[in-house]
């Protein structure tokens, strides 16, 4: 979907500063920091797009702190106006792309990662680019602290296979799957995304799982 230029967002920024996490890969190791509460769990949604679903987790869990990640100068700065309104101290954005999390994220730093409806780069030559494929598995294995789970939530079926296929290649334990979430025994605490609640109105179901990021039998990481 084409994003529309956003009117005075030099201003948007301004105002909402607060949830701006300035120079994100400094903040390595050190994000809990950031918070009013350093000892909350922390959790992290990549590519939160306009921050529905980060932004109201946030306001339902006062209990854990939440990293929003999303690149697109034309939607990142609808995360931010919602924070403020909400007037979210357990959020912050950052406002750019990551491509590997250990760029930006230490050893055992994360509690939790969420990954909801990611661009699915259909084409086989851009496979490497899908943020569930096994790369991108293993650094987030990096930065998990023991336990830590990844919930990933989409309305691509393809893109649902293949996840499941590179999770199980890195012998992630898959706790739960279903691939009708509104209609499963989570959808009670399921909080929807914008294109969630698009594609759920016009009767497509949605794909869901969460897994354990840690290996079998093994270490977190490569």
């Amino acid at each position: 979907m084409r994003q529309r230029k956003v009117k005075n967002r030099d201003a948007i920024c301004e105002a909402c500063a607060a949830w701006i996490a300035d120079d994100p890969r400094e903040r390595k190791g050190r994000w809990r920091e950031a918070f009013a509460d350093p000892s909350l769990p922390l959790h992290v949604e990549i590519g939160s797009g306009k921050g529905r679903f980060i932004c109201e987790m946030a306001r339902l869990h006062p209990e854990i702190n939440f990293l929003a990640v999303e690149g697109g100068a034309k939607i990142n700065v609808r995360i931010l106006q919602k924070a403020k309104d909400y007037n979210l101290s357990n959020l912050l954005v950052i406002m750019s792309y990551i491509e590997d999390a250990r760029d930006f994220f230490a050893a055992g730093e994360l509690d939790r990662i969420y990954l909801n409806f990611s661009d699915p780069w259909p084409k086989a030559r851009n496979a490497k680019r899908r943020l569930t494929h096994r790369s991108k598995l293993a650094a987030y294995e990096a930065c998990a602290a023991p336990g830590a789970l990844l919930q990933f939530k989409t309305d691509n079926d393809g893109l649902f296979a293949f996840s499941l296929d590179e999770i199980r290649s890195r012998g992630l334990l898959i706790r739960w799957v279903t691939k009708d979430l509104h209609h499963s025994p989570y959808a009670a605490r399921n909080v929807e995304t914008e294109y969630e609640q698009k594609f759920s109105a016009k009767g497509k179901s949605i794909n869901c799982l969460q897994a354990v990021l840690s290996r079998k039998g093994g270490k977190n990481g490569c």
